[in-house]
């Protein structure tokens, strides 16, 4: 679980990093269709992953306390 952290941290911050790259300067119009294929989707995904990685303390407690009794 780490390493989905770890991985989802670092593509949501080189996504920021390539937007704002694409927002303050001013690249070729071809460069900036690029980055919002590539970064945009990836920042999106990223994020959702960060999301999904926390969960809400709650259900940690509850795996914690009650034991597995199937389905």
């Amino acid at each position: 679980m780490d390493k989905l952290k770890v991985s989802s941290y670092s593509i949501f911050i080189v996504s920021l990093a390539g937007i704002l790259y694409a927002l303050l300067f001013n690249p070729p119009s071809w460069a900036v269709y690029a980055i919002s294929i590539m970064f945009i989707p990836a920042g999106i995904l990223s994020f959702g992953l960060i999301v999904m990685a926390r969960g809400p303390q709650d259900d940690e407690e509850d795996k914690t306390r009650e034991p597995f009794i199937g389905y």
